[in-house]
C-alpha cells in the first residue's frame, strides 16, 4: 500500500483568525448528535441536538444507514438555520466535524455506500477476528496500539467480507469523514480516527501490510490521510444558506477532541470523557513502543495518534455509561430528573471506602464488555442499592486501567472530568477517591466546541483556544 500521503508536514489550517469569524461544529456521538455555532469569541450562541438514528438488532448489533445518518445532519443544520437570525448570525464560515470511532462506511467507485455503518459497540466481528493468521493476532495489539476484538474497525469490515461484500475498489470513510465528504469535502481520513481502525502500524504511522493482506483490501482502500484541522473543503449549497461554501475540516476522534478543546489535557494529567464509554487519556509526546503497546493492550488500553500533529494519546476506557443507563432503565428511570433524584439519595455513600451488599452483584463496564448482569439473592433490589453497586463495579474497572497505565507512564497528578455522566454527582464523588485531584467540568459540548474550534490555526500547532470552563465540583484527591 502506497504510503506518500502519511506525511508529517506542518498542517494548514482551515481557516485563518479573522475578525467576525462564525464557527460551527458537529459531534457525531453515540447517543446523539449535537451541532454548536460560535461566535468570533468562542463562545456558543447556538446548539442543538438529535438523537443518532440506530437501528438496533438482535444480540446487541446496531446500524445505521446513510441516508438516515443524513437525514439527522440535515434536520440538525435546519434547526441551526431556524435560529440563526435570532443569534445575528447570517453565514457560518467553517465546520469542523468530530465523532466516535470504528464506526464507518465502504463506498464503491461511484461513491454508493455499501453497506449501513455498524456501530462499535456492535459485536459483529467477533468470528472474523478468531479466524485472522496467527502472525495478525499475535502481532496486532503491538502493531496498531490496539486490543483485538470485535470493537475495530478492521473486524466488522471482515464480517461485511464474509457476508459477501466485495472488498476490491472500495475505500473507507470513518463516520466524521463521510460526512464530511457529503457535506461538499474531499474523499480523505484523519489520523485519529483511522487509527482505530487496527490497520494501522503506529510506529510508522503507516497501513500495516500484513492486516490489509488479511483482509484482502487494495492499496487504494484508504484515501489520503489529512490532519485534524486541515481543509476539506467546502460545503456545497445543497445543505442551505447558512453553510454553503462554509470550509470544512475534520476534528478527529470525539474523546480527544473534547480533551483539546478543554485546555486541560497537559503532561501529567489525565483527562475523563464521561459518555456512553468512559475514557481515561494521557497525551503523550512520542509512541511508546511494541512492549509497551502489547502490554498496555492486555489490559484493554490503546496507544494512537492524538488530533494534534505530531503527538500520541494513550487511551483507556470502560463501558460506565453504557451499563449505568441500563441500570437506571432497569429500576425505571429514563430521564434526567429520575437521575438527578437518585443521585441525592447517593449523597451520603463515602466511595473511599464503600463495599457493596454481598448479595448484590453486578459486571460489565469492562470495556470488552457491555452487558449488565446483576445477581441478587434477595426478594427486592433496592434502587439505591442497585445503582450504588454499579459504581463502585466501574470504580474497579477504572482502578485496574490506572493500575496498568502507572506501570507504563509516571502516575498523574491531576484529573479533570467531562461529559453527560459527569453531571452526576456520586458518580463524581467516586472518581474522587481513586483518580488524582479531580475537576469537574461545567458544559458538556466539549466535543463539539472542540470541532468547531479546530477550524482555527492553533489548533493544529497545539494551542489550547480556551481557559477551562467554569467547573461545578472540586474534589481533592481523597
Amino acid at each position: 500500500m502506497t504510503t506518500d500521503h502519511m506525511s508529517h508536514g506542518d498542517a494548514t489550517s482551515a481557516v485563518d483568525d479573522s475578525p467576525g469569524t462564525i464557527r460551527a461544529g458537529i459531534d457525531l456521538g453515540t447517543s446523539s448528535i449535537k451541532m454548536v455555532v460560535l461566535d468570533s469569541g468562542h463562545n456558543i450562541i447556538i446548539r442543538h441536538q438529535v438523537d443518532t438514528p440506530w437501528q438496533h438488532g438482535p444480540g446487541g448489533t446496531a446500524d445505521m444507514s446513510a441516508d438516515a445518518l443524513l437525514s439527522a445532519v440535515r434536520e440538525l443544520i435546519g434547526l441551526v438555520e431556524t435560529d440563526a437570525t435570532t443569534a445575528g448570525v447570517s453565514h457560518i464560515d467553517a465546520i469542523g466535524i468530530a465523532g466516535m470511532g470504528e464506526t464507518g462506511v465502504l463506498l464503491d467507485q461511484s461513491d454508493t455506500v455499501l453497506a449501513p455503518a455498524m456501530a462499535w459497540f456492535d459485536p459483529r466481528g467477533a468470528t472474523q477476528v478468531e479466524a485472522f493468521p496467527e502472525t495478525v493476532k499475535k502481532e496486532f495489539s503491538g502493531r496498531t496500539g490496539l486490543p483485538l476484538g470485535s470493537q475495530v474497525s478492521a473486524a466488522k469490515i471482515a464480517h461485511l467480507r464474509d457476508e459477501g461484500l466485495r472488498l476490491a475498489g472500495t475505500q473507507w470513510l470513518n463516520l466524521p469523514e463521510f460526512v464530511a465528504c457529503r457535506l461538499g469535502g474531499d474523499r480523505a481520513v484523519e489520523y485519529s480516527l483511522t487509527s482505530r481502525t487496527g490497520l494501522i502500524d503506529q510506529d510508522l504511522a503507516a497501513p500495516w501490510n500484513a492486516m490489509v493482506e488479511a483482509l484482502g483490501v487494495d492499496e487504494n482502500f484508504f484515501p489520503p490521510f489529512r490532519h485534524a484541522g486541515e481543509p476539506w473543503g467546502h460545503v456545497s449549497d445543497r445543505f442551505g444558506h447558512i453553510l454553503a461554501g462554509a470550509t470544512i475540516t475534520v476534528a478527529g476522534h470525539d474523546h480527544l477532541v473534547a480533551a483539546h478543546a478543554s485546555g486541560t489535557l497537559t503532561d501529567g494529567s489525565y483527562f475523563v470523557s464521561m459518555g456512553t464509554a468512559e475514557v481515561l487519556l494521557r497525551v503523550i509526546d512520542e509512541p511508546l513502543g511494541f512492549a509497551a503497546r502489547q502490554r498496555l493492550a492486555d489490559a484493554l488500553i490503546n496507544e494512537v495518534h492524538y488530533v494534534v500533529p505530531g503527538k500520541r494519546v494513550v487511551v483507556a476506557g470502560a463501558k460506565t455509561g453504557l451499563v449505568l443507563g441500563r441500570a437506571l432503565r432497569m429500576v425505571g428511570i429514563s430521564d434526567r430528573s429520575g437521575r438527578d433524584q437518585i443521585d441525592r439519595t447517593l449523597d451520603h455513600i463515602d466511595w473511599s471506602d464503600f463495599v457493596p451488599a454481598d448479595n448484590l452483584v453486578v459486571s460489565g463496564a469492562r470495556n470488552d464488555d457491555g452487558e449488565l448482569l446483576v445477581s441478587a439473592d434477595i426478594d427486592d433490589v433496592d434502587p439505591t442499592d442497585l445503582i450504588a453497586a454499579v459504581i463502585a463495579h466501574s470504580n474497579d474497572e477504572v482502578a485496574a486501567l490506572v493500575d496498568a497505565l502507572n506501570k507504563e507512564l509516571p502516575p498523574a497528578t491531576r484529573t479533570t472530568l467531562s461529559g453527560g455522566w459527569a453531571g452526576m454527582s456520586a458518580l463524581n464523588r467516586a472518581r474522587a477517591a481513586l483518580l488524582p485531584t479531580v475537576t469537574v467540568l461545567a458544559d458538556s459540548q466539549e466535543t463539539a466546541v472542540g470541532a468547531a474550534l479546530a477550524t482555527h490555526p492553533a489548533w493544529s500547532r497545539g494551542e489550547f483556544l480556551t481557559t477551562p470552563p467554569a467547573t461545578t465540583e472540586r474534589h481533592p484527591t481523597a
